[in-house]
């Protein structure tokens, strides 16, 4: 194998079966972190259930209302019906509300993520309303770029593995928490790599006839999370 990166190398060498999936897309590359953590918290609210041109613009006109200052005192000074008119569901409305509320009085804090596990900052941000355990993962991953998360109830992890390890159904949640154990401290990697496996090329274990996917046993896999790109 050609050098890669020490994330990559360690999953290959714990984990063989990872050895296609990382020779096909090499070093782990993510999108560009938001300005600022509430900013990236804010657009993943606003993305929610939503195709990502409609997400898209909607984040645009909500920017657009904020006087392109996305701040939680701005949210907070912007007037209700401005933010509705932007395409926010009354949700998410509430949602975006309370984040900036829970980011103002220290629930969440600004400048202090670095002195947080994982954990505690998953603690921290599930008392949000809308946002879940799985927003909270991949705020970790794709925002502070954290390296050991491992997003076990995303499907497209959960098939990614499956996939990889040419398993004819993919694990529950349950499962692959123990299944990810053998690759710390590099679960987020794994996770990129599981998302990378549900593609449909170039990587050559999806192109072999005898393997038992999930496809094959008659279970369509899910479409690849968008926040995994």
């Amino acid at each position: 194998m050609t050098r890669i990166h020490p994330a990559a190398a360690h999953l290959v060498k714990a984990d063989p079966a990872f050895r296609h999936v990382v020779e096909a897309h090499q070093a782990m590359e993510l999108r560009p972190e938001a300005d600022s953590a509430f900013e990236s918290l804010l657009s993943a609210i606003v993305s929610q259930q939503l195709a990502g041109a409609a997400a898209r613009t909607i984040h645009g006109r909500v920017v657009a209302v904020l006087g392109g200052v996305v701040a939680p005192e701005s949210v907070l000074s912007a007037q209700p019906e401005a933010l509705r008119g932007a395409g926010l569901s009354g949700n998410k409305l509430a949602a975006i509300t309370d984040l900036a509320a829970k980011f103002i009085d220290g629930t969440v804090p600004i400048h202090d993520f670095d002195e947080l596990s994982d954990d505690e900052i998953v603690e921290r941000l599930v008392q949000v309303r809308g946002v879940g355990r799985w927003t909270a993962e991949m705020f970790l991953l794709f925002q502070l770029r954290r390296p050991d998360v491992w997003p076990v109830g995303d499907l497209g992890v959960r098939y990614g593995w499956g996939r990889i390890h040419d398993m004819a159904t993919p694990p529950t949640a349950k499962e692959l928490g123990a299944l990810g154990d053998i690759l710390r401290p590099h679960r987020s990697a794994a996770a990129w790599y599981c998302w990378r496996a549900m593609e449909p090329a170039p990587v050559d274990v999806a192109a072999k006839p005898e393997r038992k996917s999930a496809t094959a046993a008659g279970r369509q896999p899910p479409s690849r999370p968008k926040p995994a790109k």
